[in-house]
């Protein structure tokens, strides 16, 4: 057991003394600014919270949502693992019911650990780590249910919603507080990829690739006229992400480097990491026909 547990880091190099006093320091501090949270979905996630028995763990909750966006990719490996399909249509109803959900015991965790009085900065370590993993589950769900199959659409999918949780992250890290804005992803977008799942169970994923020009035909003529209709929608969402979000996330940053007298450019490596899961995908889609 000792010849294995060598290949493994120890407890104290994944979380050091240090940073678990940090933890402990913690102190979770958001702003949503969506007036769908403000007037439709806080009532409905207060009126959940209340179907939960009290015994129930929050992180319980929280690994409990995650394993509804987990069986949808299993679903995508068993059905669809080349992500373009046709798949059978209650393939594309699981894949929307299985983001609400997934969505609907992220938001309700926090209400249980305040109900019962279990908040911890542990609990909101643990949601953020399985938001970081829904992030790419959810892109590839996703794709499936534009039926994109292993192409540019796909990575361009799981780009959008993990470049965003990334650099909303690296902007709390900095500010520490969690910005979401009036038009965000946990909300704003991820109802209209639920609702995208629901049409492409109604009337089929080949409805996101006619052409732009007649998806779209106020503005359609703006676009090349081999682009598709997901090409057109994916070209609109990643403008507004670069110019809407991560370039706000970066000046956000600025100026709570310039206010505690840090280097705005010394925070720039932290963004790396990101770099090499990009530079990951990008050899994925050179080498592969499959999800598997």
């Amino acid at each position: 057991m000792d010849s294995v547990r060598r290949y493994f880091p120890s407890g104290d190099e994944y979380v050091t003394e240090d940073a678990l006093k940090n933890l402990r320091n913690y102190k979770y501090c958001a702003v949503d600014k969506s007036f769908l949270t403000k007037y439709l979905y806080r009532h409905y996630w207060e009126w959940a919270v209340t179907l939960f028995p009290r015994w129930m763990a929050p992180n319980l909750i929280t690994l409990t949502g995650l394993s509804f966006e987990v069986v949808d990719v299993l679903l995508v490996l068993l059905l669809m693992p080349d992500l373009a399909g046709p798949g059978p249509s209650w393939l594309y109803f699981a894949f929307g019911i299985g983001m609400w959900l997934y969505s609907t015991f992220d938001n309700v965790d926090g209400k249980q650990a305040r109900r019962t009085g279990t908040s911890s900065p542990l609990g909101e370590l643990f949601d953020h780590g399985c938001d970081a993993l829904n992030c790419t589950i959810a892109g590839i769900v996703e794709a499936s249910a534009f039926g994109c199959g292993i192409s540019w659409q796909t990575i361009t999918i799981i780009f959008l919603t993990t470049a965003t949780f990334f650099f909303s992250t690296w902007e709390e890290y900095h500010t520490g507080v969690l910005y979401l804005g009036y038009v965000n992803g946990p909300t704003e977008v991820l109802t209209l990829a639920v609702l995208a799942c629901f049409a492409s169970g109604i009337w089929g994923p080949g409805i996101w690739h006619v052409p732009a020009a007649q998806g779209l035909p106020l503005i359609g003529g703006l676009f090349p006229a081999s682009w598709e209709l997901m090409d057109a929608m994916l070209a609109i969402t990643l403008a507004a992400m670069v110019f809407g979000h991560c370039l706000v996330c970066c000046w956000n940053v600025h100026e709570a480097c310039k206010e505690q007298n840090r280097s705005f450019l010394a925070t720039l490596p932290q963004l790396a990491q990101y770099v090499a899961f990009a530079a990951s995908c990008y050899v994925w889609l050179r080498n592969s026909t499959t999800i598997l």
